[in-house]
């Protein structure tokens, strides 16, 4: 059985790869994935980076979702670092019957900011204050995120998570305070950042759900000046060898690219679930009639602020209007053109089918042609709708999408996670790994390559087209953490799924 499973994913691109072998009625707000679309620059606590969805590999009954914003965290940029946005809800949404449409089950996370006292009349200009040599026991360093200990921690993010299903809404985590780890500042300030992370872990035992928000490092590896210097990759054409295009986690390589992300942190929300509490009929993967579910993440403002007596920004009501949604990796940056981006972004995912044409003939696939003399598929391309907007089994209708229609990102329940010392970068599109990206995608699937050969076809495959950036660069103290341990290409092997986040110091 375990074979055939491996599966619907495996066939579908097996095809695939031979055979390439808003929106709303109101205008957007403000406007995912690092800084796609014009609008996005202007609001970066609401811009969906990264979107995963995986089965946990420390616990194969849970599945793990994880969204990702505020893109290109420098780690010493403060004294103000950075923070999820008060005024924005953030969200999680699940299909999990197949009809594309993502509102079966919703997790929304919302964000309060408090300022805190530090010491009666003493005062730092500083959101956190911690120094071994200050002389005073409460700021010799931030140990805790609540309670003595937390002395320091002046500016400080608690949230809620809440569950909405059919129309009811449940509050979880309701018998403790949700705080978010704050920025890894550095030792003095923080001597034990590893310790605070695990404090931000919380569980609820009645659910069965652990969530965490904060700050990790960001596990997007690009050469994202080259691809985006209109894909001038720094090797022409740029090949890999088939060692360098071998997967060694003993001996990664990046042959030719520079990450652009290498060092820089981000901030992340994390949710463990367990498996019988999405599926449709609340059964375990190898029982349910839903096997696979469709997932994206989404973040909403509201739409009018109420001036003060001053003419100064007040508090915010009425309608929540999405601003930002991502499901699939690279989507509205590589697929959809720059006039369609901001549109794109307000859109529900279920009503993909007026950006199918994008699909169908992707400029990106010309741009590749025209750049590397190497031929692409004809248009047009219902293999990039059948992989993107499809589930499978479902026919598109001609060259057209059909109905459903709808930008989700797919998980296959019944697939077994891949442990992090033998997951292949290349995913289930490229490898014999089955349970990655687009099977779901886990933080270090290297999208990059996997879309420039999917896209550009079977030439861009058989030749092992990428960006020369193949794997994570993580400082030695984070490849030597036992708190958090992570891989020796840097695959974390515990929730929150996300190294340690690179110091400010």
């Amino acid at each position: 059985m375990r074979q055939f499973r491996r599966h619907w994913f495996s066939r579908g691109l097996t095809a695939l790869l031979a055979a390439i072998t808003v929106a709303t009625g109101s205008p957007p707000v403000h406007a995912a994935s690092h800084r796609e679309a014009p609008l996005i620059a202007l609001d970066p606590a609401a811009d969906n980076t990264d979107v995963y969805a995986f089965r946990s590999w420390a616990d194969p009954s849970k599945v793990v979702f994880i969204a990702n914003v505020i893109p290109g965290q420098d780690p010493a940029d403060g004294p103000n670092y950075f923070n999820f946005d008060d005024n924005v809800l953030y969200r999680i949404h699940i299909d999990n019957d197949q009809n594309g449409k993502a509102e079966d089950v919703v997790y929304e996370f919302r964000f309060t900011t408090e300022t805190r006292p530090v010491f009666g009349t003493l005062n730092f200009p500083l959101p956190y204050v911690g120094n071994p040599h200050i002389p005073i026991a409460g700021l010799k360093g931030i140990t805790a995120l609540d309670g003595p200990g937390s002395e320091g921690l002046t500016r400080r993010q608690t949230y809620t998570v809440t569950e909405v299903r059919g129309g009811s809404r449940t509050r979880l985590f309701t018998h403790q305070t949700l705080v978010a780890v704050p920025s890894n500042v550095g030792p003095a300030t923080m001597p034990d950042y590893e310790n605070l992370v695990a404090q931000g872990i919380y569980a609820d035992a009645a659910a069965g759900i652990r969530v965490f928000a904060g700050q990790r490092a960001e596990t997007f590896y690009i050469d994202l000046g080259a691809v985006f210097d209109t894909v001038n990759l720094r090797r022409l054409p740029p090949f890999l060898t088939v060692t360098e295009d071998t997967d060694d986690p003993d001996h990664p390589s990046n042959p030719f690219g520079v990450n652009r992300f290498a060092g820089f942190n981000i901030s992340s929300i994390a949710i463990e679930i367990p498996i019988t509490r999405i599926t449709r009929d609340r059964r375990p993967p190898d029982s349910t009639k839903f096997p696979l579910i469709g997932m994206y993440a989404s973040t909403s403002r509201q739409k009018v602020t109420i001036l003060d007596r001053d003419g100064e920004p007040g508090r915010t009501e009425g309608e929540w209007v999405q601003v930002s949604r991502m499901a699939n990796p690279l989507v509205n940056e590589l697929i959809i053109d720059t006039p369609f981006k901001d549109r794109w972004n307000a859109g529900e995912p279920e009503d993909e089918a007026q950006f199918q044409e994008f699909y169908k003939n992707p400029s990106i696939a010309l741009a590749l042609s025209l750049i590397f003399g190497l031929s692409v598929p004809g248009t047009p391309r219902p293999d990039l709708m059948s992989i993107l907007l499809k589930y499978p089994g479902q026919a598109l209708a001609g060259v057209n999408c059909g109905k459903p229609c709808a930008e989700l990102l797919r998980l296959d329940l019944r697939v077994d996670p891949t442990l992090p010392e033998s997951q292949n970068r290349l995913g289930a599109a490229l490898s014999m790994d089955p349970a990655g990206w687009p099977n779901g995608r886990r933080p270090n699937d290297d999208v990059t390559d996997i879309a420039l050969r999917v896209v550009g076809g079977p030439n861009y495959a058989a030749n092992r087209v990428g960006d020369g950036v193949n794997f994570l660069e993580l400082p030695p103290a984070t490849l030597a953490s036992t708190a958090f341990p992570v891989t020796k290409n840097g695959i974390a092997k515990t929730f929150p799924f996300l190294p340690t986040p690179n110091a400010g110091r």
